[in-house]
This record gives C-alpha cells, structure tokens and sequence, in this order.
C-alpha cells in the first residue's frame, strides 16, 4: 500500500515539474517569436491601459491557449512514461 503512495506521489511530483518546465520554455519561446514577428517586446501587463487592446488581447490569447496545451502535452508524456514503466515493472518471482 505505501508503494503506491510513494508512486502517486512521485508522479505528481513529476507532472508538476515537467508541466511548469515546459509552461517556462514554451513562454521564452513565444516572447521571442513575438518579438520577431511584432518587432517589440510582449506586453508585461496588459491591463495597462498604455498597451493596446489588439496587443493585449493578441498576447494573453497566444499564451494562454499554448502554455494549457503545453501543460496537457507535458502531463500525458510524463503519464505515458510512469505506465510504461509500471507496465515493465520488477521482475516477477516467476521470472527470477
């Protein structure tokens, strides 16, 4: 019973680094690729009225939708690596 405790554990600590490092890469991603596309740096708060609302909305749109489906790809393959893993598991008594 402790097994897959430590087993859940250790998979949702996983998810949670593999999810907020890909969040870090795929943001450093985008603000470079809107820097270039754009020719100026993404707006740090688009609240501020300074910033305008097409640019605002431009870049809370863009990141929101790719970091979620980075979180969603980071998440089922750090899944798909916890079950294949299980799946192989210890050798059993019959194989030893």
């Amino acid at each position: 019973m402790a097994d897959n405790d430590n087993e859940s554990f250790g998979t949702k600590l996983l998810n949670a680094l593999a999810t907020m490092g890909a969040a870090f890469l795929a943001r450093k991603v985008l603000m470079v690729i809107w820097t270039k596309a754009t020719g100026k740096e993404p707006p740090t708060n688009p609240e501020d009225p300074k910033v305008a609302l097409a640019e605002a909305l431009g870049w809370s749109v863009l990141v929101g939708t790719t970091i979620g489906a980075v979180r969603v790809l980071a998440t089922r393959a750090v899944s798909r690596k916890t079950v294949s893993s299980a799946d192989a598991g210890p050798a059993s008594a019959a194989d030893r």
